[in-house]
């Protein structure tokens, strides 16, 4: 019986303790990420005239761009890309130099089959005809030079209208949170180094270096403060010259003593033997 309840309660643990694990892990990792969007099926894209082969998923709400290898989508004010459409999003720091290029109404102009007044017809593009050759129609400019972007009695515009376009819709795009945000971002950035600079410039003259402070010190210390070896030299030479070493004093005493000190063994043994008897 013993074993029967340890079996179920460690059963019973098992099966309690991956549901708020797998959740601590899902908010973790997804709570910055883009939510997935699922397929049945790899996604249609259509190519959207006046651009540089960018293309899109036009019939779901989110925008999901394809542009130059890379799958695109904005989210919460964020940039995100992935080489799949499904997965593998990852933080995007820059807005895309593509976005400034796609029309605002692209979807209007979509469900109206118009495009400023020519009839539009888009061709929805099957996921592997585009990995296969989106590289080649880019280096070839088909879209623009064979097929007009499937605009119907459509001329590209000439360069410099494109670029004055490109800026007016930068400056509308401002207000979307997708730009509007990673701006703010930039110059938040750009500000840091100034700051920092203003606070160097502003610091007191007094607050010096540690360096500095020492290299003073050294340079202002009396000139009577010589290096220990120095003072011992001056030393050596200024003692009185009668200090003579010890061995010397030593050896003049034995010469200057007088000879009638002679060592008492010297007499001899008769003398003193005779004196006895």
């Amino acid at each position: 019986m013993r074993k029967l309840l340890l079996g179920t309660m460690l059963f019973a643990l098992l099966i309690g303790l991956p549901i708020p694990t797998m959740a601590e892990v899902d908010i973790g990792v997804h709570i910055s990420l883009p939510p997935l969007v699922v397929f049945e099926a790899p996604p249609e894209v259509i190519v959207i005239p006046d651009t540089s082969d960018v293309y899109v998923v036009p019939y779901i709400e989110v925008d999901l761009f394809f542009w130059n290898g890379w799958w695109w989508r904005p989210w919460e004010g964020r940039w995100y890309r992935s080489r799949y459409y499904d997965r593998g999003w990852g933080y995007y720091r820059h807005v895309p130099s593509f976005y400034f290029d796609v029309d605002p109404g692209w979807r209007g102009h979509y469900r109206d089959r118009q495009w400023y007044g020519h009839r539009w017809e888009h061709e929805r593009i099957p996921y592997g005809r585009l990995q296969q050759n989106w590289k080649g129609w880019h280096n070839d400019r088909y879209w623009e030079r064979q097929r007009s972007w499937g605009v119907q009695s459509y001329r590209p515009r000439p360069q410099q209208q494109r670029q004055e376009l490109r800026h007016q819709r930068e400056q509308q795009y401002r207000q979307r949170p997708e730009v509007r945000q990673n701006q703010e971002q930039r110059n938040q950035q750009q500000r840091q180094p100034q700051v920092q600079q203003q606070r160097r410039e502003q610091r007191p003259q007094s607050q010096e270096p540690r360096e500095n402070v020492q290299q003073q010190r050294r340079e202002q210390r009396p000139q009577s403060q010589e290096p220990r070896e120095n003072v011992q030299q001056q030393r050596q030479e200024q003692r009185p010259q009668s200090q003579e070493p010890r061995e010397n004093v030593q050896q003049q005493g034995r010469k200057q003593r007088p000879q009638s000190q002679e060592p008492q063994h010297s007499q001899p043994r008769e003398n003193s033997e005779g004196r006895g008897r």
